[in-house]
């Protein structure tokens, strides 16, 4: 198969091998150059995979200079939006890392470039691609709880990652909360429409920022998101995917993170009378997970450029997660309810 995608690999931190091995696993794609700040990390990276590509400190230069036409940005989240919309006014579809841009404004603004050039632009959400959340969708989808009314994911960890985070205003909503509020969107099938949060930084906390939100989100379909998180908790951790319960109006549905989740939802039969209702189990139908989830989310990419279609993470879609991030970020500041439709354009 001859080249199809000449690619760019903007940013060569530690994130960037995830991504540089999966191209190099491709026959229809090369790597084109390397571009980092640092030019050494950028020459680092091609040392460590077996690349004789150029490297470069500007994105431009370096798509002009290769012919690249097809960026991976995986920059910290402060440079998402110069790199994606000078790649795309420079004829390069992109795939990027989360988020989507730091602001509103920036998101909005990398759709109108997308628009206005034709170029895509998808956003790695690579926690869609676990088979255990599309499971627990189908479950919920199946009508086995009913229709939902409430859906909470609690999110728990301590991790000392040093660097660009511990600086941040709102690590844990800005950096990480992201996936969370996207697999909540994925599994109800509804966007937001209201969001009330608090940050705050709890006692022993390592950040800077706040690293502990409360958010609870008015759904489109009626129901309420809450969700719980810190990152500087020590002990007893939930895991990455968090610990998820959706209850309907015949049931809920459980999700540790770790484990298949399921459901137990009222059993058949006349139970009048009964001051809590019998439940049956109902175990959701998980399949392998072939792929890591990073892989799995490039393949969709891939194939969508490859029909001609919108990718399941499109920047159009994803602004909708990136506004429950930034709305909640907002509601914090004012301590105020925010309508998620009065902060888009």
């Amino acid at each position: 198969m001859s080249v199809t995608y000449k690619i760019a690999v903007a940013g060569c931190g530690n994130m960037a091998n995830t991504w540089v091995k999966y191209a190099l696993g491709r026959s229809d794609s090369e790597i084109v150059a390397l571009v980092d700040m640092k030019r050494e990390f950028a020459q680092s990276m091609a040392d460590k995979h077996g690349l004789t590509c150029p490297t470069y400190t500007d994105i431009k230069q370096a798509i002009e200079e290769t012919g690249a036409n097809l960026v991976f940005d995986i920059t910290v989240p402060s440079s998402h939006y110069k790199i994606s919309t000078t790649a795309m006014k420079l004829g390069c579809n992109v795939f990027a890392e989360k988020p989507l841009a730091e602001t509103l404004k920036e998101c909005e603004d990398i759709i109108a470039v997308s628009d206005r050039t034709g170029r895509t632009h998808n956003v790695m959400q690579n926690r869609r691609y676990d088979v255990r959340i599309r499971a627990l969708r189908e479950l919920i989808a199946s009508g086995q709880i009913g229709k939902p009314g409430y859906a909470g994911a609690d999110f728990f960890l301590g991790p000392h990652f040093g660097g660009f985070r511990d600086a941040m205003d709102s690590p844990l909503l800005l950096d990480m909360a992201i996936h969370t509020f996207d697999q909540a969107r994925l599994i109800l099938g509804a966007d937001p429409v209201s969001v009330y949060c608090q940050e705050f930084n709890p006692v022993g906390s390592w950040y800077a920022g706040q690293a502990a939100a409360i958010c609870i989100f008015e759904m489109s379909d009626g129901s309420v998101f809450c969700y719980r998180g810190s990152w500087c908790a020590e002990g007893v951790p939930t895991s990455w995917e968090g610990d998820w319960r959706v209850t309907g109006a015949k049931g809920t549905a459980v999700w540790d993170g770790v484990n298949n989740p399921y459901a137990e939802a009222v059993a058949p039969g006349n139970q009048e009378g009964n001051f809590m209702r019998e439940c049956v189990r109902v175990e959701a139908e998980v399949p392998p997970q072939h792929k890591p989830f990073h892989e799995s989310c490039l393949d969709e990419m891939f194939a969508a450029l490859e029909q001609g279609r919108r990718a399941e993470t499109d920047c159009r879609d994803n602004i909708l997660s990136m506004a429950m991030v930034l709305g909640a970020i907002e509601s914090s500041k004012s301590g105020k309810k925010v309508i998620i439709s009065n902060l888009l354009s």
